[in-house]
């Protein structure tokens, strides 16, 4: 089986790829069709979430073992098949690439294509340019001679609601006004 993903940001407009892999393909090997798509190194710790029909993060896939504790499952994307953790169409899932500021893509399992073994994984579709992998907040300048402070109290508190996401960007494609529909 053969599994097509649709991934999206809620940072840039106009942001889409569209990734085939094999199902027996490592949850590895699908970080780095997703970081090869979008020009990211691939330097940074990573980690894939299985997420229920509201984005809520419900099974984690890490780059590396974080717990060894034999109490909790522990996947790691290595020795993880997606097919593992991924079985139905529209799935979501969520791919964290910038751990510290918690930034990632929004990802939705498209389609399940019954076909033979895909060799590697292919970008099929590639629109607009990706959020910039890590954000640079040393030593900003305003120009004024002020540097920002980035205390706790710049960053955002947990008002964004990732059901916007689910409301733009996947739950209208079953009536018509898929804007991803040539994918």
């Amino acid at each position: 089986m053969v599994y097509k993903f649709l991934i999206l940001s809620d940072e840039v407009d106009n942001f889409a790829r569209e990734i085939s892999i094999d199902a027996d393909a490592s949850f590895l090997e699908l970080q780095d069709a997703i970081l090869d798509s979008v020009g990211f190194t691939k330097d940074q710790i990573t980690s894939f979430f299985i997420c229920d029909d509201d984005w809520e993060r419900k099974t984690e896939v890490t780059l590396f073992e974080m717990d060894s504790s034999s109490e909790v499952d522990s996947w790691v994307m290595e020795s993880t098949k997606l097919s593992d953790l991924i079985e139905d169409e529209h799935q979501k899932l969520m791919f964290v690439f910038d751990n510290v500021a918690e930034r990632g893509f929004f990802m939705e399992l498209r389609n399940i294509e019954n076909r033979a073994h895909l060799d590697k994984p292919e970008c099929l579709r590639s629109i607009g340019n990706p959020p910039v992998q890590l954000e640079n907040f040393d030593n900003v300048d305003l120009g004024t001679g002020d540097v920002l402070d980035f205390s706790e109290d710049f960053y955002p508190d947990d008002s964004f609601d990732p059901s916007e996401i689910d409301e733009e960007g996947f739950s209208n494609f079953e009536d018509g006004n898929d804007p991803y529909s040539n994918f």
